[in-house]
């Protein structure tokens, strides 16, 4: 398999819901007005408690300086796993349960940190670039490296981290997880659309990120209190993902938004009952590699406060039971 590391530097960051109304302007440009930046990659998801931002810096330019803006210090590299060689339209993506054991674990047992965002149409893993050496040396056994330059794929050369490097023994304990669970009742769908009808739902696409709810939306509990608002959106070298509940799929117009044959709707675990923040270690490889032994697909976002696997409506008991034999899943 291969290891392409991508061009992109990127910055995260985190906007108050307070101040996402001072960061509208710059937003709805890489949103929907690519062609007046030099953005190649750009991803927003909102959840109930912010909006996480990972951005290029060509993207990082069109966003304010602001107090309520809070942004890692580093800059993050992307790394995308695929199978097969030659150019992108023959290469395979590998789901992110695929990748757990061979990417996700060998990094968390270095205490490299990773930042993860599943789209409809890959996984892209998120390293700081300073630790890049390190994370070239971890997975240069398993993996033909590739850097992505100009847009050429070319071999990557080791960085050449070998002093004081020990390797450690991997296939040890479990992990164990540290942070609370928490399965939200909706139901969600991994979609996407043509590039060329984003047009035609620009307004209610604006509605649904930006206007939908204020700050503090007092109907949300009254429905149910374990429903939670979730949308993610990503233009990502000019292909777009969305993830969004099944309530708000059902407000755009027919034969809009890329469906399976199957129809599948994901089930949320959340994971956090703090904000985890861009730090943490080893929280993807706690929930990733449990999904991966018991071979259960799964999408995976890690935003600021919180992160999230999405796994089949029908694992998500057993799902539940891998992680936390205990059942302590609300």
């Amino acid at each position: 398999m291969e290891l392409h590391i991508l061009e992109h530097s990127l910055k995260v960051a985190s906007i108050e819901k307070e101040g996402i109304q001072i960061c509208t302007h710059g937003l709805i440009k890489l949103a929907f007005l690519a062609s007046k930046t030099r953005c190649k990659f750009f991803s927003l998801t909102e959840t109930p408690e912010d909006y996480t931002i990972i951005v290029d810096e060509e993207g990082f330019k069109e966003l304010p300086q602001s107090e309520h803006i809070s942004v890692a210090e580093a800059t993050w590299l992307a790394l995308n796993v695929v199978s097969g060689g030659g150019n992108a339209s023959n290469s395979q993506p590998i789901g992110v349960t695929k990748i757990a054991k061979s990417v996700i674990a060998p990094l968390a047992d270095h205490n490299i940190s990773v930042f993860m965002l599943s789209t409809y149409q890959t996984d892209f893993i998120l390293v700081r670039e300073r630790d890049l050496p390190m994370v070239m040396h971890t997975l240069s056994s398993e993996f033909t490296l590739l850097r992505v330059v100009n847009g050429e794929t070319v071999a990557a050369h080791n960085l050449g981290v070998t002093n004081g490097f020990v390797k450690p023994k991997l296939g040890g304990l479990p992990r164990p997880i540290i942070h609370p669970l928490s399965s939200p009742s909706n139901m969600f769908c991994v979609t996407s659309l043509d590039p060329d009808t984003l047009p035609s739902v620009a307004t209610l696409l604006m509605d649904v990120m930006f206007y939908s709810r204020g700050p503090k939306d007092p109907g949300a509990s009254n429905e149910d209190s374990s429903h939670i608002w979730f949308f993610s959106f990503s233009l990502i070298e000019g292909y777009i993902s969305l993830v969004m509940d099944e309530q708000t799929t059902q407000r755009f117009p027919n034969n809009v938004l890329f469906t399976s044959a199957s129809g599948e709707l994901w089930k949320m675990v959340r994971i956090g009952g703090q904000p985890l923040g861009f730090d943490e270690c080893g929280i993807v490889a706690q929930i990733s590699e449990p999904l991966a032994t018991a071979d259960i697909p799964a999408y995976y976002i890690s935003t600021f406060k919180f992160d999230h696997a999405l796994v089949p409506e029908e694992n998500i008991q057993s799902v539940i039971g891998a992680l936390r034999p205990e059942s302590t899943a609300q």
